[in-house]
């Protein structure tokens, strides 16, 4: 079975095909009781973007519970992070390699990853966007 997960949000905004939701995005520790009397509880607002076909549906102040995969989570990170970390340590050690310099090594494993996350910007990122888009229920 898929494992779900659910973010309680509130609606801030709705255009066409767009409902813009704030979500409270708290840490382990703020569902506790002693909460007030801690320093380390945290909460955070994020504003999030769920494309739908069905907007009119929603109205601003409406509470709606988000629904996304952890499956989409997971490869958000791999794309995000772990393919560009590959990226650099395998460029940075062929440009060592090949120049016998650390330095224009280092130069060129941090242009490959700034070409990556450029590419990953213009080419690929409707596809992401639709991919990771959180639902709502």
């Amino acid at each position: 079975m898929e494992q779900v997960i659910k973010h309680n949000a509130v609606v801030k905004a709705v255009d066409a095909g767009v409902v813009r939701v704030t979500i409270v995005q708290s840490s382990a520790c703020s569902g506790c009781a002693a909460r007030k009397m801690c320093n380390s509880s945290e909460a955070k607002e994020k504003d999030v973007d769920v494309l739908t076909s069905n907007a009119e549906r929603y109205r601003v102040g409406q509470e709606v519970v988000l629904e996304g995969r952890l499956s989409d989570g997971r490869y958000a990170a791999i794309v995000a992070y772990g393919l560009p970390l590959l990226l650099l340590l395998v460029i940075l050690v062929a440009g060592i390699k090949l120049t016998g310099s650390e330095v224009l090594g280092a130069l060129f494993a941090l242009a490959s990853v700034a070409l990556y996350y450029i590419v990953i910007f213009l080419f690929f990122r409707q596809r992401l966007q639709q991919r990771f888009s959180f639902r709502i229920k």
